[in-house]
Parts: structure tokens; C-alpha cells; sequence
């Protein structure tokens, strides 16, 4: 593990820094989620844009992608990385889609 200045350094945080040792510790912790966060969003965007597209080519195996896409979503919203209803209301939607494009 990096020493605590350079998990810094790597994770970008400001270069003006709190002088209280659990602020430093609880900045860390934030950035460190922000980047996981990110991760995962970017991930979801990934496999909702892989349903929509084979939905719309009419590939044969529509219901992997769809899966894959619906698991992502529900654990994004129970680990709290989107709201909980945000998932339900994504997921209603492409299922909905998928199923008019059936």
C-alpha cells in the first residue's frame, strides 16, 4: 500500500489538505469512493448501451445482455451508487423496451 500523501497524489486529491488527522482520513476515504463510483457508472452506461443496441440489430441472444444490464443495476442501487428507485426505474425501462422490440 501507498504511503498516505502518495494515495493522494494518485487519487488526485487537492493539494490544500484539512490539519485534522480524521478529515485527511475521511478526504481520502471520499475520494476513494468517488473513483469507485465512477468506475461503476461508467460500467452501467456500458451494459445499458450494449441492451439498447442489441435490441435495436435484432441479435439473437438479447437476453444476455439484458441480464448482465439488469444484475449491474440492482447492485449499483443497493450498494448506493444510484438511488435505489433510479435502479428500479432504469431497469422497468429496458425491460420495457426490450420486450416492445420483441
Amino acid at each position: 500500500m501507498l504511503p498516505f500523501f502518495d494515495r493522494l497524489k494518485v487519487l488526485g486529491a487537492p493539494t490544500r489538505m484539512a490539519n485534522i488527522k480524521q478529515q485527511k482520513k475521511r478526504n481520502l476515504q471520499n475520494e476513494t469512493r468517488r473513483v469507485r463510483n465512477l468506475a461503476v457508472r461508467t460500467e452501467l452506461k456500458t451494459r445499458v448501451k450494449n441492451v439498447h443496441s442489441a435490441i435495436d440489430g435484432d441479435a439473437d441472444d438479447k437476453a444476455e445482455p439484458l441480464r448482465m444490464a439488469q444484475k449491474r443495476l440492482d447492485k449499483a442501487g443497493s450498494k448506493g451508487v444510484i438511488h435505489r428507485r433510479q435502479a428500479a426505474r432504469r431497469t422497468s425501462r429496458l425491460m420495457k423496451r426490450a420486450n416492445k422490440g420483441a
